[in-house]
């Protein structure tokens, strides 16, 4: 694909996206927000609507009006009318967790992790000129700034009650992975540039906490950042805070951080790269199994054994996106042929034509499992996979689309 297939791939990736987006409108069928997809794109009624699946949705369609998607900007402006209005709490601030059906809250807790989908969202929307978008980023950044970000330890903090008042006594990586994400999308669309800062230092105690651990991150931690090795030892299948290392976020860290090196240019610090590196490294020799079907585990303990075999499409999605990345910035051939390697496994695994979108979980023999994931939820994970092979490793996704860059590359 290095060369006389890159073009024919790149139309493969196009009508992709187009069918991602394809399935995904079915969830703007509740009121309040986007609601959770079962296995064959149906709402499902038992769900709560979540905050990150609005939020994420919200997101994936401002990238949709942004490479003219039709209809797309009215799927936005659902998801921005869901932020502005039901999730959002006029009284303590923020956005609840969750909404039932009738627009109440289910879950009133303040998670910095769904916060920081906000924030993307908001940015992404902004990027594609939706009416309100602005405000509603204006209000989620005042948020971090609030509420999230703790200055001495350079981090945020997982989460609160209703009204801030008492943080959970837990800190995580996750919900820090994501903030980075979404502090580098506002930068490239506020040009305010203390949101590089704060994703540099994020990821500066991240990389540290990893280097500690032969390049396995450590997901959990203490108030102080003290790290919690066993956490969740009993919960191996957890969705957000399962237990030991998870080789999809070492990939995702790696494509973060690479985006990271580039937005900040020739400042930034010589041990980005490197680091980007031996996280994709580690991921990949930890993660990858090859029987008894190909394909990448969920976690492993702290020297690299499996714990949880599932297959799951986002750690795919997230090993494509790396490799692609990490190509781009060396030009090693290898991160090239894995990328072909890995998506030849998502093209025959993953990817669902029946029924559409991407199977969320497999088992280790290949079938279709929900020991993490049931049905599908949100396309965010598979459609950014699609993008990000066709744009540079900056400026941030949306940033990169109003600029005109798809298949620029």
């Amino acid at each position: 694909m290095i060369d006389a297939d890159w073009s024919s791939h790149v139309r493969w990736l196009n009508q992709e996206t187009h069918r991602l987006l394809d399935f995904g409108r079915a969830s703007a069928a509740s009121t309040h927000g986007f609601a959770w997809l079962d296995a064959s794109g149906r709402p499902d009624p038992a769900r709560p609507l979540d905050l990150w699946v609005t939020a994420r949705m919200t997101h994936v369609y401002a990238l949709g009006v942004l490479i003219g998607y039709p209809g797309a900007e009215g799927l936005v402006d659902h998801g921005l009318a869901a932020m502005a209005g039901p999730f959002a709490d006029r009284v303590c601030g923020g956005w609840y967790s969750a909404l039932n059906g009738d627009g109440s809250p289910a879950d009133a807790t303040k998670a910095a992790y769904a916060h920081a989908f906000v924030v993307l969202a908001s940015t992404s929307a902004a990027a594609a000129g939706r009416p309100g978008a602005d405000d509603l980023l204006r209000r989620a950044l005042a948020s971090q700034n609030a509420h999230f970000w703790e200055p001495g330890e350079g981090m945020v903090v997982d989460s609160f009650d209703r009204t801030f008042s008492h943080a959970e006594p837990y800190r995580g990586v996750n919900a820090n992975m994501h903030t980075v994400e979404a502090y580098l999308a506002a930068a490239d669309v506020t040009g305010d540039s203390r949101w590089r800062r704060r994703a540099l230092s994020i990821v500066e105690r991240v990389v540290t906490a990893a280097r500690g651990a032969d390049w396995r991150i450590p997901e959990h931690y203490t108030v102080d950042w003290r790290p919690l090795l066993d956490y969740n030892a009993d919960d191996p299948n957890h969705q957000f805070r399962p237990y030991g290392a998870t080789p999809g976020h070492g990939f995702e860290w790696s494509r973060l951080i690479l985006g990271l090196r580039a937005a900040l240019g020739a400042g930034a610090p010589d041990w980005l790269k490197p680091a980007a590196e031996s996280l994709f490294r580690r991921a990949q020799q930890d993660g990858w199994q090859d029987r008894p079907t190909p394909g990448f585990v969920y976690t492993t303990d702290w020297d690299g054994r499996p714990v949880n075999h599932a297959r799951l499409h986002w750690v795919a999605a997230e090993a494509v996106a790396a490799a692609i990345t990490a190509y781009r910035v060396t030009g090693d051939p290898l991160y090239h042929h894995l990328y072909d390697r890995w998506w030849d496994v998502i093209d025959q695994r993953f990817i669902d034509r029946g029924r559409g979108s991407w199977r969320h979980e497999l088992d280790p023999e290949g079938h279709l499992a929900t020991s993490v994931w049931d049905g599908k939820p949100d396309i965010y994970h598979a459609a950014q996979a699609t993008l990000i092979p066709r744009l540079p490793p900056r400026p941030t996704l949306a940033s990169a689309l109003r600029a005109g860059l798809l298949d620029s590359v």
